[in-house]
């Protein structure tokens, strides 16, 4: 690689990213009936010239009944199709050259019909407000949240056919990379879990059948999505003696790169613990993700307290990942990439009414840097 690995140009698929550089998913809760809003706009708009090679649209409801809250982003509309295109459409015209959007698909399972994370109640919506959910077995998610339903064949066949069609809408959308959600305590990952799945028939038991339902998910994306990256947002570990381990991890990538999905991320948690073995999944993140790397031959990103551009660039030499992505960081600081860029000493180019702040032009950088 070159004397700065993070910028160097990375494939996933047929798709050709300028850097290793991604905007991680985050839910924003400011859709309505799953349609993007200003909010959106805006928050699209910042990011696509924000240096990221790769700016992933938050996790995104496949039907109503898979979001997380009413809030949530959806394609399984009309409505929310034309509203997200039309946000794309705004995003496109300020990104930076070779910027590529995706896309993370959802469903919630157990944590759906939720309050919004700063709404008082949280937890499980009540009265006219709530809906159904669906999940593995009728476990809650927490002491105190509305008991979901077990899903049946036929539900699971719905679910898979929200998938096909939330991705067929993607595709008409321009959208290059394309990500089922398997982590963070929502459906996929609660079939992938023994802590949340306690089923006896074909989607689950044994580990072989606990992933049999998340790979069909992903085979169905991969079908269907005509000329874009598919990844999977996967979990490296659920922090619990009789959870999801790392070789877990490592057998679902290595199964989904068989089925020719292009990319793992690998996080951990989202399955409530009582005793979690370890006080900060986020420092030991880098770790799994190394291992599924090292293990499976899959491309992985890494993701937990990624922050400083020295940090991102020893990852990727190093070996441990072909990506990161940042979250939090993107939100504190819009311009992660044009500031890390500037302390690597390579040169991003800047839309034209901002130029007056490139290195070049401004000495402001050298005096944050000192």
């Amino acid at each position: 690689m070159s004397k700065t690995p993070l910028f160097t140009p990375l494939s996933l698929g047929a798709v050709i990213l300028p850097n290793r550089i991604a905007v991680a998913p985050m839910c924003q809760y400011m859709a309505n009936d799953g349609c993007a809003s200003a909010w959106h706009t805006q928050h699209l708009m910042t990011l696509s010239m924000s240096g990221a090679g790769l700016v992933m649209i938050e996790a995104t409801a496949v039907s109503r009944q898979g979001r997380i809250t009413h809030g949530c982003l959806g394609l399984y509309s009309d409505a929310s199709e034309d509203a997200l295109g039309t946000v794309l459409d705004q995003a496109r015209r300020v990104a930076l050259p070779g910027t590529e959007f995706g896309i993370q698909l959802s469903h919630a399972g157990r944590k759906g019909s939720a309050h919004r994370p700063w709404e008082t109640p949280g937890g499980s919506l009540s009265g006219r407000d709530a809906w159904e959910t669906l999940a593995p077995s009728d476990i809650p998610h927490r002491d105190g949240w509305a008991r979901p339903g077990a899903a049946t064949d036929e539900d699971l066949e719905q679910i898979a056919e929200d998938f096909r069609s939330a991705t067929i809408r993607a595709t008409r959308l321009g959208l290059k990379v394309i990500e089922v959600h398997i982590a963070h305590g929502y459906l996929l990952h609660q079939f992938h879990s023994p802590l949340s799945n306690r089923r006896d028939d074909a989607w689950g038991g044994d580990e072989e059948k606990r992933m049999a339902f998340p790979l069909h998910i992903a085979e169905t994306i991969r079908h269907a999505a005509s000329g874009a990256a598919v990844g999977a947002r996967i979990t490296g570990s659920d922090w619990a003696g009789d959870g999801l381990a790392t070789a877990d991890a490592i057998a679902l990538a290595t199964r989904l790169k068989a089925a020719g999905i292009d990319y793992a991320c690998v996080t951990s948690s989202g399955i409530p613990v009582s005793n979690p073995t370890v006080a900060n999944p986020d420092l030991e993140q880098l770790a799994l993700a190394a291992a599924v790397r090292r293990e499976s031959g899959i491309t992985t990103r890494a993701v937990g307290l990624i922050t400083g551009a020295q940090q991102a660039n020893d990852i990727i030499e190093s070996g441990k990942a072909d990506q990161v992505a940042l979250g939090r960081a993107f939100l504190d600081d819009p311009r992660w990439g044009w500031h890390s860029a500037f302390d690597l000493g390579v040169t991003l180019p800047y839309p034209s009414p901002y130029a007056w702040a490139a290195p070049s032009e401004w000495s402001g950088l050298q005096q944050r840097r000192g």
